[in-house]
């Protein structure tokens, strides 16, 4: 194991310092092991590693290459690992999307377009009043999904998008126990909008965080 981390720093020092880019390829197998003092065993193993937290790309028949090292790519491991959370866990995922939603929901105030705000407010019109449990955490993840988006922060929409999975079974887990959630969550979605409309960012901000505290207060009570 310590053989291959030697291998995987080598491999990440090679990238760091420039000498790979995005998207390049990498040399052949047997004269990259020569150049970086490895056996092909262990460079093997630290390609293996690499391709799985998409740092690089292995294409059979073609070679290795260097993905994009695109922020959402990287950080799609993220969305994996937090899929594996205890219950007593959820409450940590959302406080930390307490701190960093609103902060996005701020940013977003004065990049939206009145475009984008008019698709947020088509999205809960479509709703209804009285949607059912699904439609109203599917409407939650999008209306969510794009006031974060407009934010133009992609590492701050690669972090929320992978605390998503924990969140998401928290919404639906206070749609099905509690009566007033769907009226609360419209409310809750519709002073959100308001917010962003009036280019008020520390009101989207406040909002933002009353609608999250709101889900974390309902699960810590039921835990």
């Amino acid at each position: 194991m310590a053989v291959t981390d030697e291998a995987i720093e080598k491999i990440k020092g090679m990238i760091v310092s420039g000498a790979l880019r995005p998207g390049d390829r990498l040399p052949k197998e047997s004269e990259l092991a020569a150049e970086l003092g490895l056996s092909r065993n262990s460079l093997r193993e630290a390609v293996r590693a690499l391709s799985l937290i998409r740092i690089l790309d292995v294409r059979q028949g073609d070679g290795t290459y260097v993905t994009s090292l695109d922020p959402q790519l990287l950080l799609e491991a993220m969305s994996f690992v937090v899929d594996f959370h205890r219950d007593d866990t959820v409450l940590e995922f959302l406080a930390v999307r307490r701190i960093l939603e609103p902060a996005a929901t701020a940013m977003a105030a004065g990049r939206m377009t009145a475009a984008e705000l008019d698709d947020l407010e088509g999205q809960l019109n479509a709703l209804g009043p009285e949607p059912s449990v699904e439609d109203l955490v599917a409407c939650d993840l999008e209306f969510h999904r794009n006031i974060v988006a407009a934010s133009g922060n992609s590492v701050l929409c690669s972090l929320l998008e992978g605390l998503s999975g924990p969140t998401t079974r928290a919404r639906v887990w206070r749609g099905l126990t509690q009566k007033d959630a769907v009226a609360r969550t419209l409310t809750e979605h519709r002073a959100i909008l308001g917010a962003l409309r009036d280019r008020d960012a520390e009101a989207a901000r406040a909002w933002a965080t009353v609608h999250i505290a709101s889900v974390e207060q309902w699960l810590r009570a039921s835990l």
